[in-house]
């Protein structure tokens, strides 16, 4: 995959305009069906996902990465887990934290997390990887704080390229150009999945970081299910269409 080139401008990175986009998008961000998980069928459905990928919680340390408005902090924390919430955004945070008083939140780059080596016994993302700038710089890093026999779980998906299916919804409800859309298409310009992140390439970055045990799941349909009422039949058809998945992989422990 050829990578994009991001723009530099003055002192002003990609990352700084990644932090600065989902900052702006903080105050409403919970409004828009998809990110708030809803109590009930939703909230079900992404339990059993998070279940099947990493067993039982038993108090394992856990760092939701992007963890944004606290959403998977929340599923995370009632299933059981010691959760650290990380982001980049601190209006981001600051929702994180109103909502989530008893989680630890923490401001940082999720490919910089700054955290000591061997510090977590799980990784979780929603929705990070396809903006990453660097995912093997990231890999490594997430490699680096888990502790051995520890374990990931990526939840993401394509929304770049597209199958003649999604291309066909696509065209019948198309987007609305707005600045918000603008400022978002041109960041997706720079990222390093700018042509979009297929599980199968990801997958392969995650295993040559030093991961193993890969599993790619792309059986989301409970959670697409459950989220229809909210998005309207539109969004979710289109949803539907696209190419999302989770992966899993775990940390080795050294040899005996």
């Amino acid at each position: 995959m050829t990578r994009p080139t991001p723009q530099v401008l003055g002192n002003h990175t990609l990352r700084d305009e990644i932090r600065d986009y989902w900052s702006d998008r903080a105050a409403t961000f919970d409004q828009d069906p998809g990110h708030r998980i809803a109590e009930g069928a939703e909230m079900a459905a992404w339990e059993a996902l998070f279940h099947r990928h990493l067993g039982p919680a038993d108090g394992r340390r856990l760092l939701d990465l992007a963890s944004g408005t606290g959403e998977i902090a929340r599923l995370c924390q009632r299933l059981g887990y010691g959760v650290t919430g990380l982001d980049w955004s601190e209006p981001m945070l600051e929702r994180a934290r109103t909502k989530l008083p008893d989680v630890t939140f923490v401001q940082a780059d999720a490919e910089r997390t700054m955290l000591p080596d061997a510090s977590v016994d799980v990784i979780v993302t929603r929705h990070l990887v396809w903006t990453l700038v660097d995912p093997v710089a990231a890999f490594a890093e997430w490699h680096r704080v888990l502790v051995p026999g520890g374990r990931i779980l990526l939840v993401d998906g394509d929304f770049v390229s597209r199958s003649w299916l999604a291309r066909a919804v696509s065209g019948l409800f198309p987007a609305s150009v707005n600045r918000a859309r603008s400022r978002h298409q041109d960041i997706l310009s720079q990222v390093y999945f700018a042509r979009g992140a297929r599980a199968g390439a990801v997958a392969r970055m995650v295993e040559e970081a030093g991961f193993a045990d890969l599993r790619i799941d792309t059986r989301l349909g409970a959670i697409h299910r459950a989220q229809a009422p909210q998005v309207g039949w539109r969004k979710s058809l289109r949803r539907r269409s696209e190419h999302r998945y989770a992966i899993s992989a775990r940390k080795p422990e050294p040899d005996a």
